[in-house]
């Protein structure tokens, strides 16, 4: 079908993975591996490579780690992160973008690029994305640090780390300073309203996740090609050791990697004029892009209004149904955000689509703001592959905080907008739990986590006071409490709670 010359379509997809193993492992800097990735979508698109990237004329760059909060780049880096991958590429944008901290962010764009690029703001867009943890991580210990930091001038629109929208003093001073922690609340949420044990629940978060490690195996941009059964992901071992409660190693996104991905994206008339063969084109049929409540807001922490909209209202705007899904690829940080996504679209782990096609976080690689550039990276492949089919990426970003839909095929339609504002103002009008910050005296505990990961095995409480249901925020080193957190079930345990100047603390009662 003929097609508005404003239609945006993705025409080049790259990416790399640098593995610690590997021959000649360089250690290789955020840029160096976004700019490997991004030649890798220039080349993708069958095009003139270097004529394209001197007619890129936007850049949208996702944040690495160390860029998405307080904390110092300890090797150094880059001041304008996207004009040093450009530089290299010889593209001299006219405008470049950092985005903020969160993991729905490639998705995001995608669907804030193909605005663009239809209202005529821009024409040839690149959106990159890298996570250098390997290197950080090689060079910790050694006296041959490199330096990576670069002084590029030229226009740079920063929009913030923006992490402080996901924590804050109160969560931060009661042990919420990684995710694993802040997903281990909801996973446990998710279990007490489900009603399943501690063995039962770790069971199901296995039989999802170890499909997804088959699939990690044969990809070649794997971090960690290597399958799991079910039995070894349940099984706690040294290996396999406890990270934050629920999740032992095997079942927590992989952040140690050196992965960098790129999309590219034009308009139907950019493409003719750039000569990209039509066979590269993919178009975007459905997107959303949806915004949770705050995390000690929502009703009910087990569950994710916000995500369940985003996926109908991306098949809505698709005019598709589940059935018409060829390939799905979700978020898999941890089980979470995957139990979410699967129970909104009806379909199971062990769906013969299966529930990702990179792998999934833990085992392809779990590179930060990034990841899901690499799945839509995949989906376009396999739609090129598969001309008419229709794949659906879902990528999460905070704790279960944004949630971003993308729906892609070969399949030539124009570009339709979605009702994502409308939608995330519906779930903002949701009612919420008052949080009493300083309690004192009896409550139970709604949800928790243990930390494995700190000198002294502390369990994380969030619990509903007895005197009026407010929710409140505590930890705990009570020998009797953290054993039964760690060893035994404490949903629903009798506790106390007082204030302190450090926070607040629970014992049981």
């Amino acid at each position: 079908m003929p097609v508005d010359p404003r239609t945006p379509i993705l025409v080049g997809v790259g990416q790399f993975t640098e593995r610690i193993d590997d021959p000649g492992y360089r250690g290789m800097s955020a840029v160096e591996l976004a700019t490997e990735a991004a030649r890798a979508a220039l080349a993708d698109t069958g095009a003139d490579a270097s004529s394209v990237a001197g007619a890129i004329d936007t850049v949208f760059g996702m944040r690495q780690f160390e860029i998405s909060g307080p904390m110092p780049a300890t090797l150094g880096k880059s001041n304008n992160y996207p004009r040093s991958v450009m530089q290299r590429l010889g593209g001299n944008p006219a405008r470049v973008v950092l985005e903020p901290v969160g993991g729905q962010g490639p998705q995001k764009l995608v669907a804030e690029a193909g605005a663009a690029i239809v209202a005529g703001d821009a024409d040839v867009v690149m959106i990159m994305g890298s996570e250098p943890g390997s290197t950080a991580k090689y060079f910790a210990d050694r006296d041959d640090k490199p330096d990576f930091t670069e002084h590029v001038e030229g226009q740079l629109e920063d929009r913030g780390h923006g992490i402080y929208s996901y924590i804050d003093e109160y969560t931060v001073t009661h042990g919420l300073t990684g995710a694993p922690v802040q997903y281990g609340l909801l996973d446990n949420a998710r279990r007490a309203r489900l009603g399943l044990g501690v063995q039962e629940y770790r069971h199901a978060m296995a039989e999802l996740f170890a499909p997804m490690s088959k699939v990690a195996a044969k990809n070649p941009f794997s971090s960690s090609p290597v399958e799991r059964s079910v039995e070894e992901i349940e099984t706690v071992t040294d290996d396999n050791r406890m990270i934050c409660d629920p999740y032992p190693r095997y079942l927590v996104a992989r952040d140690t990697v050196n992965q960098g991905a790129a999309l590219l994206m034009m308009s139907v008339e950019a493409a003719r004029r750039h000569g990209v063969p039509q066979d590269k084109w993919v178009f975007v049929h459905g997107h959303s892009d949806l915004v949770e409540q705050a995390l000690l807001s929502r009703v009910d922490m087990g569950a994710s209004p916000a995500a369940v909209h985003a996926v109908q209202e991306a098949l809505r705007v698709a005019g598709l149904g589940v059935g018409d899904i060829a390939t799905f690829d979700l978020y898999s940080c941890f089980p979470f955000p995957v139990f979410v996504a699967s129970e909104a679209l009806g379909v199971s782990g062990d769906d013969p689509r299966g529930l990702t096609l990179t792998g999934g976080l833990p085992y392809f690689g779990g590179p930060g703001n990034s990841y899901s550039a690499h799945a839509i990276a995949e989906t376009v492949a396999q739609m090129r592959n598969a001309p008419g089919d229709f794949g659906f990426v879902g990528a999460n970003g905070g704790i279960m905080s944004k949630y971003s839909v993308g729906i892609y095929s070969t399949e030539p339609v124009e570009w339709r907008s979605s009702r994502s504002a409308e939608l995330t103002e519906r779930v903002a009008a949701l009612p919420t739990v008052p949080v009493t910050k300083q309690p004192e005296g009896s409550g139970v505990v709604e949800t928790y986590s243990v930390r494995y990961d700190w000198p002294v095995r502390t369990g994380i409480i969030v619990g509903r006071l007895d005197a009026d249901g407010s929710r409140f925020m505590a930890t705990t080193t009570d020998d009797e409490l953290v054993a039964l957190m760690a060893e035994a079930d404490p949903l629903g345990a009798k506790v106390v709670v007082t204030s302190t100047d450090n926070g607040n603390r629970a014992v049981l009662r």
